[in-house]
């Protein structure tokens, strides 16, 4: 290594809560265990409550703190906006950040409807050719298990892909006096546990299989059609009125079947209401020559058939997905030694700083955003008119 030091790479984020502090914790993280390109510095924290942004860049490590994101693209020590707010603030601040010359890094869904997707892309592909870079942050793809589950696919060790099975199941609002948050309201968050989850499991089974859904025939429901209004919320944790009520404008759960552009047939469940089960992101897939399968319950560890072993011994067997060989686990532990939920933020942010050092555009790039936010609305236009089968529109990377 090189004794001259790193050139300096100026971080903004905007946004304090859940996804923020997630991402204050790699960005604060990600030098110390990656060799980069560049030193990544946390510049400004912005939030609108000047107290509250306060308290958070101080437990947080920023150096500064801004009440209003637009500062941001003033400054001339921040080179990167990192998009941490509600869905329906994105198209506003990632557009206004890419035409200032920023590189953006864009929390998911991508959007709230395909419109504002669309024009985020548009922005994104004219800031590429002036080298300015972008990102969404699909982080279950950086999960080890995860990317070597890609990897295998890619390296046809499970031959043609012919089913795949994706689920997320979370129940943290089975409760009908949890609190109206702004994840159970449309105007914020775009869609419900379609939009907040189940994107993630669009993302991960496209990525894996590396194919992507043609077609959609789905059904959506609200359980809990009224709850009490949110006084204060952090994360998925919130308090409400004893007496003012509102309405759920959203999902509570999703289910539906697709086709992948190879043939391979898919089945999808997104759920906020599956009692005992925390953050199961589960993904199950069969091909010709093997099937593999994994839960981020149980984020280490990816199960793998190889259907061509003799039959007297194959089956299923487990791969701890720790080892210096597999992606990303050698800038951390020893084998065996586990990694947890924030380190694959810390992936995304080294993955991203690489590229933008390297001149080429990250994955998942908008236009990926845009095919996944194309998928969610395919889902909410079948369950709405009776599950008829609906066609994807396809994107110009397709």
């Amino acid at each position: 290594m090189s004794d001259r030091p790193k050139p300096e790479l100026g971080v903004g984020v905007v946004g304090y809560a859940f996804m923020g502090r997630v991402h204050s914790q790699a960005w604060r993280n990600v030098g110390a265990f990656f060799d980069l390109p560049y030193t990544p510095v946390m510049a400004a924290l912005a939030g609108r409550s000047r107290p509250e942004v306060d308290d958070a860049a101080a437990r947080m490590g920023w150096a500064s703190v801004e009440t209003d994101w637009k500062a941001l693209l003033r400054r001339d020590d921040v080179q990167v906006v990192d998009v941490c707010t509600p869905g329906d603030s994105h198209a506003e601040i990632a557009v206004a950040a890419l035409e200032a010359g920023k590189h953006v890094l864009c929390e998911k869904p991508l959007a709230n409807t395909v419109a504002e997707a669309e024009a985020m892309a548009a922005a994104a592909a004219q800031a590429s050719e002036r080298g300015v870079r972008s990102m969404v942050a699909f982080n279950y793809r950086r999960v080890p298990a995860v990317a070597l589950a890609q990897r295998l696919v890619a390296e046809g060790r499970l031959g043609e892909i012919r089913h795949v099975r994706a689920q997320y199941l979370q129940d943290w609002i089975t409760d009908p006096e949890f609190p109206l948050v702004w994840r159970l309201q449309r105007d914020k968050a775009g869609s419900g546990a379609l939009g907040d989850i189940g994107a993630h499991i669009i993302d991960v089974a496209q990525f894996v299989t590396g194919d992507r859904l043609v077609g959609v025939s789905a059904l959506t429901e609200t359980f809990v059609k009224e709850r009490p209004l949110a006084e204060e919320s952090a994360g998925l944790a919130a308090g409400g009125s004893a007496t003012a009520r509102g309405e759920v404008s959203v999902d509570d759960a999703a289910l539906f079947i697709g086709r992948l552009g190879g043939g391979g047939l898919a089945s999808f469940e997104a759920t906020r209401f599956a009692t005992g089960r925390k953050n199961a992101l589960r993904l199950e897939v069969n091909g010709s020559a093997g099937s593999l399968a994994f839960d981020f319950e149980a984020m280490n560890e990816l199960w793998f058939h190889d259907n061509t072993l003799d039959a007297d011994t194959a089956g299923f067997r487990r791969i701890l997905v720790t080892e210096p060989t597999h992606p990303y686990a050698g800038a951390w532990w020893p084998p065996g030694h586990a990694l947890g939920y924030e380190h694959a933020f810390t992936h995304e942010v080294a993955d991203f700083v690489t590229a933008i050092a390297g001149g080429t555009d990250p994955t998942p790039s908008f236009a990926d955003g845009l095919q996944v936010q194309r998928v969610l609305t395919a889902v909410e236009e079948s369950a709405a008119g009776g599950s008829g089968w609906t066609t994807i529109q396809p994107t110009e990377t397709d």
